[in-house]
């Protein structure tokens, strides 16, 4: 059965003892409203470790935009269901004063590849991303955690850090999931309009369609799409877009 902990303590003592039993623990952060690529990343740990946690907090920091932030979707309830399926272990659902008692004094700040992309569009996002999960790591010291490639960028800056700050944690990098019709699996598909969401895989096709990134940023405007940028990093192509008030990421290998 999973067990809830809600206080930062509880859920440190909880880990440490996992460990000290001579398990090995998995972690899965996530902002809840869980979908099948969640559920991959759980099935993952599951089968590396002998034991599995999953956060479900919505980290305000990481929002410059309030009415965002507010339409986050919060189904605990069906979060929790979810987890109990997938075998998960402990479900870690601190309070924004538990994780923050420092009212976001201390913070994680990184420089320079945190200000481009999605960090030029979303002003102090990955401040709050990196902080939330650096305290997360430190509150659960699993063996592995687990992000997926969806977020590109967040993965890459993810992994330096634990890398810059010696965690012993390893982050483990997982496939982006998509729908049968292509769009990566998100929480926020599930704001978009029946019209919208009838667009949405026009997006993943156009970034999959190959080309340059100057083409690819005109054919998803010629498709209706307000784009925010459509760039190469190596040998990925990153992309944001805009569909209503919903907004979307994606990338894919060259």
């Amino acid at each position: 059965m999973t067990e809830i902990l809600r206080e930062v303590a509880e859920a440190r003592a909880r880990c440490t003892a996992i460990r000290g039993d001579g398990l090995s623990l998995g972690f899965v952060p996530t902002m809840g409203a869980l979908h099948a690529g969640h559920v991959s990343l759980i099935e993952r740990a599951r089968h590396d470790n002998d034991r599995v946690a999953v956060s479900i907090f919505v980290n305000p920091t990481q929002y410059d935009d309030p009415a965002d932030l507010e339409r986050y979707p919060r189904p605990f309830t069906a979060d929790l269901a979810a987890c109990e399926a997938a075998g998960v272990d402990l479900v870690l659902a601190p309070s924004y004063e538990g994780l923050y008692s420092d009212g976001y004094r201390y913070r994680v700040t990184e420089s320079p590849c945190s200000g481009e992309l999605e960090g030029a569009h979303r002003a102090g996002h990955f401040d709050g991303v990196l902080t939330v999960v650096l305290k997360l790591l430190n509150i659960v010291r699993a063996d592995r955690a687990y992000f997926g490639e969806k977020d590109w960028q967040q993965l890459r800056l993810v992994s330096d850090m634990a890398a810059a700050f010696f965690l012993n944690t390893k982050i483990v990098a997982c496939p982006t999931v998509r729908e049968a019709d292509g769009l990566a699996m998100s929480s926020r598909n599930a704001l978009l309009t029946p019209e919208e969401r009838v667009l949405a895989p026009t997006f993943h096709r156009v970034l999959a369609g190959g080309g340059a990134v100057e083409g690819m940023r005109r054919r998803l405007e010629a498709a209706g799409f307000g784009v925010d940028y459509v760039e190469r990093r190596g040998n990925r192509v990153l992309a944001a877009v805009r569909l209503g008030k919903v907004r979307l990421i994606d990338n894919v290998a060259v």
